[in-house]
Parts: structure tokens; C-alpha cells; sequence
């Protein structure tokens, strides 16, 4: 299978297009870079006919657009659930749909999910419940096109070792945080982002040709205990 072009979809915040670039920019030669906001359908449509334009198909797309707020019940705004679903399931819902056409046999999907569709954690109820969407979502689809070709998968990370991570918590319980989440998984340590990749590469390659609907938790067994 054709290794494909990176393609940067993004909501637009500056932040995450100087990460957009910065991953262009490592990746190399034969890379590009298209920003797109996930949760608008026009956007998407702009983006897939760019595809469509340069390349003609897609071997394999990753839905990875996600964003967590936190929020406990009580507290949760109308502004904040229609932010983190229109990314978190709508988003992924029509990427993966306007993707289709251009996706033949052999072909493979893979959406990220998270381990807080299980585990959520406290204020984490509007992320979780997304999340365990995408599981449902993987279950139900890979019926709907049964008989395509095109696989679908999610793996869903544990904590992972990253800036957003980082930034995540207050800086006066970061490291306690941290240092807590560690202690959790059964191997010792955070996920780092080669773990995630290397579970995604797996499912979208021909190794996994007959695994099809699953969820592929890496999280360094931290959720099994």
C-alpha cells in the first residue's frame, strides 16, 4: 500500500498551525500540509476535492481531530457540548463519510479515541462520552460498507507524553499529576507519541488486513487493572 501524503486537519488556532507546519516541515519531501476545520462541512468538501485533485484516492485516513474540556456536572455550558462534539463526533463523522468515495479496497480508517471512554475521570464526562462514541461508531460502520474493503479501527491512548499533556494541568500540580499518572500504567511510564503512532501505522497496514471494528487500547495497561 502507497504510503500517503500527511494531511493537517485543523480547527485554526495559531498554536496548532505552527504544529501543523513544524510536522510538514519534519516529515519531508513529498509532504502537505491542508488546514481544515473538521466541523465544517464546507471545509471538508474543500479538502477532500484538493485530494481528489492532486492524488485521485485515499489508502488510509486517520481521524485524529479531538479536543478535551473540562467541566463538571453542574458547571457544563451549551457553548462548551457543542464545541467538543462538533469536533469530536460530527468531525469525525463526515471526515470519515466524504472520505469514502475516494477510498478503494484495501483501504483503511483509523479514528483515535481515548481511554476516558472508559475511565473518564472527574470533569471529563462531555470528552468521555465522544470518545466512546467513536467505539460505537468503528462497531456500526464496518456493517454499513460491509463487503468494501475498507477496514475500520480506532486505537484509543492513555495519557501520552506531550505538550497539550503538559499544558494540560496547573503548574502547581503538573509534576504531581504526572508522576501519579505514571504510576498507573503497568509498565512504568507515559505513553510517548511513537507508541500512538506505531499502533495506528499497525492498524492501517496490510499486517492487519483482517482485523476489522476493533479498539486497540495503548495505554501501557493502566486501564485493564
Amino acid at each position: 500500500m502507497d504510503r500517503l501524503d500527511e494531511i493537517v486537519g485543523i480547527r485554526g488556532q495559531k498554536a496548532i498551525e505552527i504544529v501543523g507546519r513544524a510536522a510538514v516541515k519534519e516529515i519531508g519531501a513529498g509532504t502537505k500540509g491542508i488546514k481544515a476545520d473538521v466541523s465544517n462541512l464546507q471545509e471538508l468538501d474543500s479538502l477532500y476535492a484538493a485530494i481528489k485533485a492532486e492524488y485521485s484516492a485515499i489508502d488510509i485516513l486517520v481521524a485524529n481531530a479531538g479536543f478535551d474540556i473540562l467541566a463538571p456536572l453542574g458547571a457544563i455550558t451549551e457553548e462548551q457540548y457543542d464545541s467538543i462534539f462538533d469536533t469530536n463526533l460530527k468531525g469525525v463523522i463526515f471526515t470519515v463519510q466524504k472520505a469514502l468515495p475516494l477510498m478503494k479496497s484495501g483501504s483503511a480508517v483509523v479514528l483515535i479515541g481515548s481511554t476516558a471512554s472508559i475511565q473518564p475521570g472527574s470533569m471529563m464526562s462531555v470528552y468521555g462520552a465522544t470518545k466512546a462514541g467513536l467505539r460505537n461508531l468503528a462497531r456500526s460502520w464496518i456493517e454499513d460498507i460491509r463487503g468494501s474493503g475498507v477496514r475500520i479501527n480506532v486505537v484509543s491512548p492513555g495519557p501520552v507524553r506531550t505538550q497539550s499533556l503538559y499544558d494540560f494541568f496547573p503548574d502547581d500540580k503538573r509534576d504531581e499529576i504526572l508522576a501519579f499518572l505514571e504510576t498507573k500504567s503497568t509498565v512504568g511510564r507515559l505513553g510517548q507519541p511513537e507508541d500512538i503512532a506505531k499502533a495506528v501505522a499497525f492498524l492501517a497496514s496490510d499486517d492487519a488486513g483482517y482485523i476489522n471494528g476493533v479498539e486497540l487500547v495503548v495505554d501501557g495497561g493502566a486501564s485493564q487493572v
